[in-house]
Formats: structure tokens, sequence, C-alpha cells
């Protein structure tokens, strides 16, 4: 079984170094940080000490899943190693250096990973020598929890190595899909819509942050409304991402960020790492309670979702992915109630096409107009073969 190194001791790192170390594999987990290092062995301490006491694993698993996971802070240790994932911090210089750098301590037969979720590949892979032993490996968090991964091939990277990066994977019962190397791959593109609409919603006076989140929870059945997971995900990590989408693809309209998330983490609002975002979660704090009129609901929840399907439309359209890997990564990526294409057949396709050209009409803003393959579809009243 094959060495496995993580750079970056942060909560994906140290996640992903949970996931391999439970699948068998010596672990060799790298930072820079000593002090990082210590927090991510003294949080799977706690963790593995959680799963023993509900009785999901002994004690003897816990304390050999602990102990094949090495925490250095020299990447020398890295020698001899099949398999080493990137997950440090969205900068594409530094991934890079990072990279060139891993080139001189493994073996040619290393494949060499990034867990960026919105980075190019081909621009990490084109800092390394042998460029086609490097590939994306994506996976959401928390990483031990989370089913799915992304695998992005560059265009350097061989078919072997995708195969095997693939199968590993794979063994560490993970839920694969392959994606190509474009901005946001399948879940960050498809989701955007998610939280530009909703704010955009906002932004126009329709409804308030709480009943824009109960329309999408209650009426949609998502797990989280857009307001209480930005907050969650951080409002400075949401629209840099949002950014770095909407910078990638040329300033196409559909990504264009929201000047409202902007202010919130201009002004340190960043979610509930910061105790406010949206909603305030100081101990005491008003809860502010969602207008519930179904009416109002419908249109939201109408608005938001006909964008993410058409989003979804185009990532088949645009070969981003196939039919079934795009709803397998909405579904186990970030757990949507169904799939986009799968709901986007349920509500009709042609309705999709109709709310998206009537919305068109009303504000002439490209982020409306329809993806060539959904008036192509619903032109020749065919639906998606899921």
């Amino acid at each position: 079984m094959i060495k496995v190194g993580i750079i970056g001791a942060g909560s994906m790192g140290s996640g992903i170094a949970q996931v391999a170390s439970q699948s068998g594999h010596e672990v060799v987990l790298f930072d820079t940080n000593e002090e990082q290092l210590l927090k991510a062995k003294v949080q799977l301490a706690k963790i593995m000490a959680r799963l023993v006491e509900k009785e999901k694993i002994d004690r003897a698993t816990a304390d050999g899943i602990e102990s094949r996971i090495v925490y250095i802070s020299d990447m020398k240790g890295f020698a001899g190693a099949g398999l080493i994932i990137e997950a440090i911090i969205e900068n594409l210089e530094i991934k890079k250096s990072v990279f060139k750098q891993l080139e001189g301590i493994v073996d040619d037969n290393c494949i060499l990973a990034s867990n960026t979720s919105s980075l190019s590949i081909a621009s990490i892979a084109a800092a390394c020598e042998k460029s086609d032993r490097v590939i994306g490996i994506h996976f959401f968090n928390p990483a031990p929890l989370m089913p799915l991964v992304e695998i992005i091939p560059a265009v350097q990277t061989s078919e072997a190595t995708t195969n095997s990066a693939r199968a590993l994977i794979d063994s560490w019962k993970k839920v694969t899909v392959l994606a190509k190397d474009t901005p946001g791959f399948i879940v960050n593109r498809v989701a955007r819509p998610f939280y530009g609409e909703a704010l955009k919603i906002y932004e126009e006076g329709i409804a308030d942050f709480a009943t824009i989140d109960w329309a999408m929870t209650t009426l949609g059945g998502f797990r989280m409304g857009p307001f209480t997971l930005m907050d969650y995900i951080g409002n400075d990590i949401n629209y840099t991402v949002t950014e770095t989408v909407f910078a990638a693809f040329y300033y196409d309209g559909r990504y264009r960020p929201s000047f409202t998330q902007k202010r919130h983490s201009e002004a340190g609002w960043l979610g509930r790492k910061s105790g406010r975002g949206y909603y305030n979660y100081a101990e005491g704090a008003e809860v502010i309670q969602p207008n519930e009129d179904k009416v109002v609901g419908e249109v939201i929840l109408n608005r938001i979702l006909v964008l993410l399907i058409n989003e979804a439309i185009d990532a088949v359209f645009l070969n981003i992915a196939s039919a079934k890997d795009v709803d397998l990564a909405m579904t186990k990526g970030v757990n949507y109630p169904k799939g986009l294409l799968a709901w986007g057949n349920e509500i009709g396709l042609e309705y999709v096409l109709n709310q998206l050209d009537t919305l068109y009409d009303a504000y002439r803003d490209e982020k409306y107009r329809a993806s060539v393959l959904l008036r192509r579809m619903v032109a020749q009243k065919e639906t998606f073969d899921l």
C-alpha cells in the first residue's frame, strides 16, 4: 500500500489525512507551522475518542489510524510517497512553487495532486517538468464525512495518472466524478446561482435573508438556505471563490459577485466564525423570523432553481462532466435534495426555458440566458437519460 503525503494541516488537509489513514495508508502530514501540526494531531485524537465513545470503531482501530499519521515540517519526509495531495491556500503562485519543490523530493512515479476548488490544474502542472503526473483531487469539507471527490485531469495529465488516482480514491470508499479543468469544476461552478441569485433577490427587496432561507429549505428541501450556508462557509471564502470564477470566465455576467457579500466580507461579518454574518450569532441575539408567505416563497425558489438547472445543463453542454456525474456531484458534494438535471426533467425542461426567457425579457441580463442545450432539448422534446 502506497505512502500518502498531505501538504497543509488545516481542517481540509487533516481531514484528507484521516481518510487516507482510515484506508490503511502510511500518511505523512506536512505543514510549515509546528503549532498547526500539533493542533491537527490533538484534533484527530479527539475525533477518534468520540468515534470510540459512540462505538463506531474500537480503540485498537482508533490507535491504528492515529499511529499511521506522521507529522512533519520538512518536505524531505515525502520521499518514497506514491501520492501527494496539496491542500493549502488558494494562491496559484504558492501552489506552483510547492509543486516545483516536490519534484526534487519524490520519485518520477509519484502522483502530485491539488485539492484546489477553483484554480487551473494545467497552470499548477506547468510548474513541473513531469507535468503528466499532476492532477486535481478535490475533496469537500469535512473530508471524512463528505462522500464526493472531484477528479480533474489537466490537459497535460496522462490517462494512466487519471485512472490510478481515481481508482485509489474509489478504494477510500469515496464517490468520484470526472470533471474538466475549468473554473469551479462541477460543484463550485453549478452552485453559483444558489448564492448569487439569492443575493440578487435580497438586493431587489423581494425578501430578507431569513425568508429566502425558509423558501429554499421548507419549500425546496435544501438542507441549508443560501445565507445560512454562506455564513457556515465564511463570506470571505465564498466571495473569493465567486470572484475567482467570475474573473476566470472572462467576466461572464452569470457569475457576477454581489456587493452585499463584498460589504459583509469587508466589514468582517464573515459568518459563524466571526460571530456575525447575514445573521447575528451572539448569545441572546434576536432570531429573525421569516415571512412564510408561500406565494413569495415559490417565486424565490423558482428563480434560484431554474438558474441552477440551467447551469447544470450548460455544464453538460460544455463537456465539463457527464449528465450522471453532474447530478451525482450536486447530491453527494453539496447535499442537494435532487440531482438538478433530474429535477429539470421532473418540472419540465420547457417550463425551465420559459421561466429563464421571462426573466431575461424582464432584466436583459446575460445571467438569465438559457443554455443552447436546453433550447435544443426543448425543441426536440428530449429529457436527460439518467
